[in-house]
């Protein structure tokens, strides 16, 4: 299933409200545009999903649609022979411009910085049209590894091989030539495969693994999570200073099992609810800390049946797209 960023909200807790999709914003009132809903409007689904995957943010991406919106407007659109390929354009050099800022934030960042997950409660293979529209599926882990290619590494990488754009379209969306940018994905392919950790592509390996280890979280198994644990695992997470986390990945099964048994027994309630989701478009787990309330996202990597690697995101800031925003009425 692909992760949709229109359908990146985690599924809400009985009395709770559906929050919106954090890349689709409203598009401005535009009373002087009467072929509203024009190519910006039909592209918007794909727009998000390509700055989502560029910038691994939902609230970047929000910024970056909003801008391409704008310029869009103002184009001369009568002279756009291929909307959709101008407004790829346009989307690729903002995210382009983006990454380069974020990597000096990201630097002073505290702790790891992860990706913003996406959330989706839907199950079965994408169709044709979900994958042109929205693009193949990229796990948290690979968002993760994306983060330490170059910028244009990346836009290279996620056109070609997440939505199948052809170099001649990414050259000219980075000024490059065809060969180029067919060098940069290329270089990007070889840097995603040394740095990714061992999985397997088999979705029901991975959702018995991912099954297995929250059983053994729900009772503190230290035993049950060595099971399922590999040996190397890697545990991530990302508090952003905001909340507890590590500052830097956790190594190895022992260590790994007592500190989620750790985290069980220090902030498990009875209002703790762990349901199962799709995490960018694979088996994960959502944790509710209150009804309706979004704690925290964990996708996993899994290869011979054991977890290789998981990534936990906490920080508040980067699961407001999976929580409805207060209520200032409620009483």
């Amino acid at each position: 299933m692909s992760d949709d960023p229109s359908a990146a909200t985690a599924a809400p807790a009985p009395g709770s409200t559906q929050p919106t999709d954090p890349t689709t914003p409203d598009a401005p009132d535009a009373p002087d545009a009467p072929d509203a809903p024009d190519a910006f409007e039909a592209n918007r689904r794909y727009l998000g999903s390509v700055a989502y995957r560029m910038l691994g943010s939902f609230t970047d991406a929000e910024d970056v649609l909003q801008e391409a919106w704008l310029r869009w407007r103002a184009a001369d659109r009568g002279t756009v022979a291929d909307p959709r390929a101008y407004l790829t354009t346009v989307v690729t050099r903002l995210c382009y411009d983006q990454l380069g800022s974020a990597r000096a934030r990201r630097e002073s960042y505290f702790g790891e910085w992860l990706p913003e997950p996406s959330v989706s409660y839907q199950s079965g293979p994408a169709s044709p049209a979900e994958i042109a529209e929205l693009g193949e599926s990229v796990s948290l882990a690979l968002l993760a590894v994306l983060e330490q290619l170059t910028p244009a590494e990346r836009a290279a990488f996620v056109l070609h091989d997440v939505f199948a754009v052809g170099f001649d379209e990414i050259a000219a969306s980075l000024d490059r030539s065809p060969d180029a940018a067919r060098q940069l994905a290329s270089r990007a392919r070889r840097r995603v495969k040394d740095g990714g950790r061992r999985a397997t592509a088999d979705p029901a390996e991975h959702r018995q693994a991912v099954e297995a280890f929250a059983a053994a979280t729900a009772r503190g198994d230290i035993e049950g999570l060595l099971a399922v644990l590999d040996p190397e695992v890697v545990w991530h997470s990302d508090g952003g200073g905001l909340v507890t986390a590590g500052a830097r990945p956790v190594l190895g099964a022992d260590k790994v099992s007592r500190l989620v048994a750790g985290m069980v027994a220090k902030w498990g309630t009875p209002d703790t609810v762990i349901e199962f989701a799709l995490v960018n478009g694979e088996p994960g787990l959502v944790w509710y800390q209150q009804p309706g309330v979004v704690g925290g996202v964990l996708g996993f990597t899994v290869a011979d049946g054991r977890i290789t690697s998981a990534y936990t995101v906490v920080n508040p800031e980067k699961l407001t797209h999976l929580n409805p925003p207060a209520d200032p009425t409620a009483v």
